[in-house]
C-alpha cells in the first residue's frame, strides 16, 4: 500500500525547487493572486457593510482558508464534506480566541454523518458547527446531534431560487410542516434557526457584470420572499434577524462591481437591496480566490484582467510528442495530462479543456493565437491552436514543461494530494516553490478522536 509524505516532510524537500523539477502533472498555485483575490472580497464585503461566509470546498486547505477570512471581525466558513471540517480545526480554534467562528456543513443532513459531525462540533464547542437541513424528515436528526455533541445545531434551511440543486422553493419553504417542527426543535433545544441559505450556480452561464449581478439579486430577492411569505412561522416569538445568506463565486464577485461604477440598471438594484435595513445579507462564495478559465469566462467583474494575472491555479505538465510535419492536417503536440489532472469541465467562452499558459515559452496567453487543449483522454491530452485554424506550427518541444489554466478549479483539484505554491510578488517568473499545501481528500478520518466509533 502507497504512503504518502507528510506536509514537512513534502515542504523540506521541494521548498526552493523550480516548479519544472517537481512530478508532473502537478497542481501549482500562486498565492500572490490569491491573497489579491483575498483582499479584494474582504475589502468589498466591509464597505458594503454585509456578511461574508467562506466556501473552502474548491481549495480544501486552512492556508487559503486562513487568507478568506483574513481580518474579518466574523469567521463564518463553509464545506462540503467533514474531512474539510476536520482538516480546518486548527485554524477554527485559533480564529475562536479572537472572533466568533463557524463553520457550515454544507450538504443536506444525512444519518451517516451524524456521529462524525457531532464529534468535531464537541471538539470546537456550541455555535461553531451549523448544518443544513430542506426536509422534515432530516430533523429527527437534529436531536441525535446534540444528544452526541452537548450542544444544539445552529441550522439553516436551504432556499432553491432558480437552480434546482437542493433546498425547497420560496412558497413551499414549510414542506408537510418544515417551520412548525423546526420551531418545536427549538423549544425542545435540539437545534437553533440562523436562517436561510441558498446556492445558485445559473450566474456560470452569465458574460457580463450586469448578468451576474442579475442573478444575486435574484438570489435574494427569492429568500427575502421565503421571509415574508413565512414570516408568521419563522419569525414567531422570535427576537431575532434571521440571516440571508446568497451566492456562488460570480455573482458574489459582481458586488465588487458597486464600489467601481454602479451606474446600470442592476447595480442600483443591487445596492439598494444591500442597503435594505429588514435584511441581514451575508455572501457566500469558494472558487474566487483561485478562479479558472469558467470564472473569467463570466465576466462578472468589469476590468478584470487577462487570465495570466487572475487565474492561480495551473496543471504542469510535460510535452510527450510534437506533430508539426505533416504528420497530421494541422500542427498538434501531446501532453501528459488528460482528464483526471485537468478535470472534463466544458467552458462557454471557448472551446477546449484548458489554455496553454504563456509561461516560459512567449506571448501574452490572450486574445488570438492561443494554444489549448482541443482534445483529452484519461492521462493525456492533445494541444492545438484555438479555433482549429492554425496550420503553423505549434511552438514547443518535447520534453518541454508547459503550464495550463483547467476550465474548472474544484474539479481539477481533486485529482491531486497537494499543491505546489508561487509567489509572483517575490519571483515574477512564478517558478519557484515556496510552500506545499495540502489538500483535504476523500473521507478519511484524519483525528482518532473524532472516530465515530470512539463514541
Amino acid at each position: 500500500m502507497a504512503t504518502f509524505p507528510s506536509q514537512a516532510e513534502l515542504q523540506q524537500f521541494y521548498i526552493g525547487k523550480d516548479i519544472k523539477d517537481v512530478p508532473k502533472p502537478a497542481a501549482i498555485l500562486d498565492v500572490a493572486i490569491i491573497r489579491r483575490h483575498c483582499e479584494t472580497m474582504l475589502q468589498t464585503v466591509k464597505t458594503l457593510n454585509v456578511g461574508f461566509r467562506a466556501h473552502v470546498k474548491t481549495h480544501k486547505t486552512p492556508e487559503i482558508a486562513k487568507l478568506q477570512i483574513g481580518n474579518n471581525p466574523i469567521a463564518n466558513f463553509i464545506a462540503s464534506t467533514p474531512l474539510e471540517i476536520e482538516t480546518m480545526i486548527p485554524l477554527l480554534q485559533s480564529l475562536q480566541k479572537t472572533r466568533p467562528t463557524n463553520i457550515l456543513y454544507g450538504i443536506p443532513l444525512v444519518p451517516s454523518q451524524i456521529p462524525r459531525l457531532a464529534k468535531i462540533a464537541k471538539k470546537l464547542g456550541p455555535n461553531s458547527l451549523s448544518l443544513m437541513i430542506d426536509h422534515p424528515d432530516q430533523l429527527p436528526f437534529l436531536a441525535d446531534f446534540a444528544r452526541e455533541a452537548g450542544s444544539p445545531a445552529n441550522i439553516f434551511v436551504k432556499v432553491d431560487t432558480g437552480y434546482h440543486r437542493a433546498g425547497l422553493p420560496p412558497s413551499s419553504l414549510n414542506k408537510n410542516g418544515l417551520l412548525e417542527k423546526i420551531s418545536a426543535a427549538e423549544a425542545a433545544g435540539t437545534a437553533f434557526l440562523l436562517g436561510l441559505y441558498s446556492h445558485s450556480s445559473l450566474s456560470y452561464n452569465g458574460s457580463t457584470p450586469q448578468i451576474a449581478m442579475s442573478h444575486l439579486i435574484a438570489e435574494i430577492r427569492g429568500c427575502k420572499d421565503a421571509l415574508e411569505s413565512n414570516a408568521h412561522l419563522l419569525l414567531k416569538e422570535k427576537k431575532r434577524e434571521l440571516v440571508i445568506s446568497v451566492g456562488a463565486t460570480p455573482q458574489v464577485v459582481s458586488s465588487q462591481n458597486l464600489l467601481r461604477d454602479d451606474s446600470c440598471v442592476e447595480a442600483r438594484e443591487l445596492r439598494s437591496l444591500l442597503k435594505d435595513p429588514d435584511l441581514n445579507v451575508e455572501l457566500h462564495a469558494g472558487v474566487y480566490p483561485i478562479l479558472d478559465m469558467q470564472q473569467v469566462s463570466t465576466n462578472a467583474v468589469a476590468g478584470l484582467g487577462g487570465i495570466e494575472d487572475e487565474i492561480a491555479l495551473s496543471v504542469l505538465a510535460e510535452v510527450c510528442s510534437v506533430y508539426n510535419d505533416g504528420e497530421r492536417e494541422r500542427a498538434e503536440a501531446l501532453v501528459a495530462a488528460g482528464t483526471l489532472a485537468l478535470g472534463r469541465e466544458p467552458c462557454g467562452g471557448y472551446d477546449g479543456w484548458g489554455v496553454v499558459s504563456s509561461w516560459r515559452r512567449g506571448g501574452d496567453g490572450d486574445g488570438d493565437g492561443r494554444l489549448v487543449v482541443q482534445r483529452i483522454s484519461q492521462e493525456h491530452a492533445i494541444v492545438a491552436w484555438e479555433g482549429g485554424l492554425g496550420l503553423e506550427k505549434i511552438p514547443l518541444r518535447v520534453g518541454q514543461v508547459v503550464k495550463i489554466y483547467p476550465n474548472h478549479a474544484c474539479v481539477t483539484g481533486a485529482y491531486y494530494g497537494w499543491y505546489f505554491v508561487v509567489d509572483s510578488d517575490l519571483d515574477g517568473e512564478a517558478a519557484r516553490v515556496v510552500d506545499v499545501w495540502v489538500r483535504a481528500r476523500g473521507c478519511a478520518i484524519t483525528d482518532p478522536l473524532l472516530d465515530p466509533r470512539s463514541i
